[in-house]
């Protein structure tokens, strides 16, 4: 979640509201210094570095690093003619990125004409994510977006009884499952495989990447598809859950405490594409 996409609360999806007598304006974007080392790579080469990142929220989208025009290796940005207009922010000019026999148009770009309320991205530029070769804070490579200080999984055990149908066959049925409470989302339960019949479960081809708890893989139970998913090898952030299974209620049967569980309004995920380059086991090593 974040600030201002999933169900955040600058999101306009919010499950929460602000306590206040007058309503807020429906699109509120929030700035703030992101006070890490932040550098890009692109084209085998550190193309910018700065100690003075801002992270722009905006709702509905993941947050964005800021650089400073100052941070940005000389070359690197070549103007081009193109011109957008943000929402909020003015007139945004964009850039074609080089680094050595490497360019990417429109790669990155400036608002060039911000209001007084909106300074603190002046003279700053922006990275597309995907079109760089890697973003890293410090020595450490970061993976999806910029990490959101506000994103965040929680990991809780339980003796709760939850049990998994698909018509008249359990798939799964424990008094030990383990609840993840990630922010923005319903609490996800997870299944210890040894309270799973495994038989009822067929590996399908096509994984998904969350940058906060890495490659999820998926199983049809049946007739359902996609079903059941679990993250084999799971960041360490979250390793109670690694090679647990969970379920979508959507697609599954799913009785907690012999109430059948439902997806919640406002879940459905964009599956999120892995970053260029990305080597799951270089990740999995740095982490």
């Amino acid at each position: 979640m974040g600030l201002s996409w999933q169900q955040g609360p600058l999101s306009p999806r919010s499950v929460g509201r602000f306590l206040t007598e007058q309503p807020l304006p429906e699109r509120l974007l929030f700035a703030e210094p992101l006070r890490r080392r932040m550098r890009v790579r692109f084209g085998d080469e550190w193309i910018a570095e700065a100690d003075d990142v801002v992270l722009l929220h905006e709702p509905g989208h993941y947050p964005v690093a800021y650089f400073p025009l100052d941070g940005v290796e000389d070359g690197v940005l070549r103007h081009t003619d193109r011109r957008t207009q943000h929402h909020d922010l003015g007139t945004t000019a964009w850039f074609t990125v080089t680094a050595g026999d490497h360019s990417a148009e429109r790669a990155a770009w400036q608002h060039i004409e911000l209001p007084d309320h909106a300074s603190e991205l002046r003279d700053r530029v922006a990275f597309a994510w995907r079109a760089m070769d890697a973003f890293y804070e410090e020595d450490e490579r970061i993976v999806g977006h910029a990490a959101d200080p506000y994103h965040r999984n929680d990991i809780r055990t339980t003796s709760r009884h939850l049990v998994v149908r698909d018509g008249d066959r359990t798939v799964a049925e424990t008094h030990r499952p383990v609840v993840l409470y990630e922010s923005g989302f319903a609490p996800r339960w997870y299944v210890p495989r040894e309270d799973t019949d495994e038989t009822e479960l067929t590996p399908v081809d096509g994984r998904t990447f969350c940058p906060y708890k890495g490659l999820a893989s998926y199983y049809d139970i049946g007739e359902h598809k996609r079903a059941a998913w679990s993250y084999l090898d799971a960041w360490p952030e979250v390793d109670r859950v690694r090679g647990l299974l969970s379920f979508e209620p959507d697609r599954i049967e799913v009785y907690l405490d012999g109430n059948r569980l439902e997806l919640a309004p406002g879940q459905a995920v964009v599956a999120h594409g892995m970053d260029r380059g990305l080597d799951p086991d270089e990740i999995l090593a740095q982490r």
